[in-house]
């Protein structure tokens, strides 16, 4: 019995470290003892897990009051900033105003590195968010979008212990040098089929079929452009990610209209 106690104790310290590093949604403090927990990267498409069902819950209350389509989709649009508190969107404008700038690959992981917010991540910014929101305001079946939350994620945390890291990677680097690696890549590889399963089981094949294309389209330019994955560059494939799959889900909804 002490034993089980203390294996639920260490899963649940693993889960809050992970919503408190990922997330902004209140969980109780985890302690690391200077080291993330082994197993931290599993808990990460958990946070996806609470977004699927925050963006499904929000979808359903619109439905009932008979909201327009519009707030809908600003709230749909938003509701992952909220729930992460934007780390992954820093990520995604750290690299993009690195690989805007078409600077050398030594440049571009200079300008990576750099905390201050350039011009190129501003316009993107506003140019994702603008699109984002009419994604969402188009989509009609948006239950469909649930799971490509939760398979961002995996795939953002199966990348990170697969692929070669950066130097000056910081936490990054901290997640998967004390994971139990074997272990932890095959946990997600799991994520990451039941997350696809979930989301194609939905009517999302279009989706993961995008989530995969730039799966391939990050790892060339991880490999091309900056010598490793980091932090910030799992953050923009997140974000890359949840954007091309919501996308394909509205091109093939219109397909579908169509044919």
């Amino acid at each position: 019995m002490r034993n089980f106690t203390r294996h639920c104790l260490k899963i649940f310290r693993t889960i809050a470290a992970a919503f408190s590093m990922f997330s902004a949604i209140p969980v109780p403090r985890a302690s690391w003892d200077g080291t993330p927990p082994r197993y931290m990267l599993c808990a990460f498409p958990l946070v996806g897990v609470v977004t699927g069902l925050c963006w499904l819950a929000w979808g359903h209350v619109c439905d009932w009051l008979s909201l327009p389509a519009m707030l809908r989709g600003a709230g749909c649009a938003l509701l992952p900033v909220a729930l992460t508190g934007g780390v992954h969107l820093d990520g995604y404008a750290d690299t993009t105003d690195a690989l805007c700038s078409h600077a050398p690959p030594e440049r571009k992981r200079e300008i990576l590195k750099d905390p201050r917010c350039g011009a190129f991540a501003v316009i993107w910014l506003c140019a994702y968010f603008l699109a984002t929101f009419a994604l969402c305001a188009s989509l009609e079946a948006y239950a469909v979008m649930a799971p490509a939350f939760v398979l961002s994620r995996a795939l953002s945390g199966a990348a990170l212990t697969l692929l070669p890291l950066s130097d000056g990677s910081g936490l990054a680097r901290a997640f998967v040098e004390t994971s139990d690696l074997r272990r932890v890549r095959v946990i997600l590889a799991a994520e990451c089929l039941a997350a696809a399963a979930a989301l194609w089981i939905c009517g999302g094949f279009a989706g993961v079929v995008a989530a995969a294309a730039v799966l391939v389209r990050y790892v060339h330019v991880v490999k091309r452009d900056f010598g490793g994955a980091s932090g910030d560059l799992a953050g923009w494939f997140l974000q890359k990610a949840e954007f091309w799959t919501l996308a394909a889900l509205v091109l093939a909804q219109y397909w579908e209209a169509k044919t």
